[in-house]
């Protein structure tokens, strides 16, 4: 259940110009006064699970501030207009705020504008931070399947590389043969002392052409052993895969980020007023409205470590004549 907390002025001034600048959602709402005889156009902000409402957005301070952890939000239909004003409510788009809170009113909102409305009603109903375990699952997910992805291509590569080093023994043997029959040939050849000049010279060349049809031959079918991997499901899967991880690695850096954010300017602070003389708000209450927000900064973090180390030593294979 919702807790009740007390904030300072100076605790809600600094929040709401936070807001003000850093929402996820700002613009203008009709609010339904608390006698629900009229209507009244604020400006509203809303920044994670707080939904501050200024008189205008030139306004350096918050009139309000509505805390929307476990708060129902659905659009709700318009009321039964009189005659004499049915076109301009017409025009309204109608959305409530239901609370825990068992002494707490509903909040009535509307604006002129469906997809505003919209786009109200889904930002209020995920502004909560209980989507942070939801979205650690999903990352942890992620992250076993692309352990299971590196271990199959893992091996994939120790075959490939076991392919490439067997073709290499080959080469060198052919060489050492080609060896052998270079030194058989000068032999032969220093034994027919009697030969003419001619030969001899016909002989050079012979072997000369040889030894580029041969060097020629080798880095042809070399090129073709690289094109042919290039071109190959398993090079394209390789390529994926990296596309993946490298996104996965961004992702997981911007989401650390946004956490020590969360912690520093928001709970240590709050947790530090809350061991003051007067404490605007309690222990309890700060550990209510941010779960377990720091240990999942940590977690993350541990887990974003990892994932550079793991980075750092990716397999790599390099290509070339």
């Amino acid at each position: 259940m919702q807790k009740g907390m007390r904030l300072n002025d100076g605790h809600v001034t600094y929040l709401g110009l936070l807001a003000k600048k850093d929402g996820a959602r700002k613009g203008y709402l009709s609010k339904r006064s608390s006698d629900n005889t009229k209507w009244h156009s604020k400006w509203f902000a809303l920044l994670h699970n707080m939904l501050f409402y200024f008189e205008s957005d030139s306004s350096s301070r918050p009139s309000g501030l509505y805390l929307l952890e476990g708060c129902v939000c659905d659009r709700a239909p318009s009321p039964k207009p009189p005659l004499s004003a049915k076109d301009s409510l017409e025009k309204q788009h109608y959305f409530t705020v239901n609370f825990n809170h068992e002494n707490q009113k509903t909040l009535e909102l509307r604006t002129e504008d469906a997809k505003d409305c919209d786009e109200w009603v889904a930002a209020i109903a995920h502004a909560s931070y209980r989507n942070l375990a939801t979205e650690h699952e999903a990352l942890m997910q992620k992250y076993l399947h692309l352990l299971q992805i590196v271990e199959t291509e893992k091996t994939v590569a120790k075959q490939l590389r076991q392919q490439i080093e067997d073709g290499e023994i080959e080469i060198e043997r052919l060489k050492a043969e080609i060896a052998a029959l270079l030194k058989d040939n000068e032999r032969i050849q220093s034994g027919q002392s009697s030969a003419p000049s001619d030969d001899d010279s016909d002989i050079k060349k012979i072997k000369k052409v040889q030894s580029f049809l041969r060097g020629w031959l080798c880095r042809r079918k070399w090129k073709t052993i690289i094109q042919d991997y290039i071109r190959s499901p398993h090079a394209d899967s390789m390529r994926k895969r990296n596309q993946v991880v490298f996104s996965m690695l961004e992702a997981e850096a911007e989401y650390v980020q946004q956490l020590h954010i969360l912690v520093n300017n928001f709970l240590r602070p709050l947790r530090m007023a809350a061991s003051s003389k007067k404490p605007p708000i309690t222990h309890d209450d700060v550990s209510s409205i941010f779960l377990n927000s720091e240990t999942i900064m940590f977690l993350h973090q541990i887990f974003y470590q990892g994932l550079k180390a793991r980075i750092s030593s990716w397999p790599t294979l390099v290509l070339g004549e």
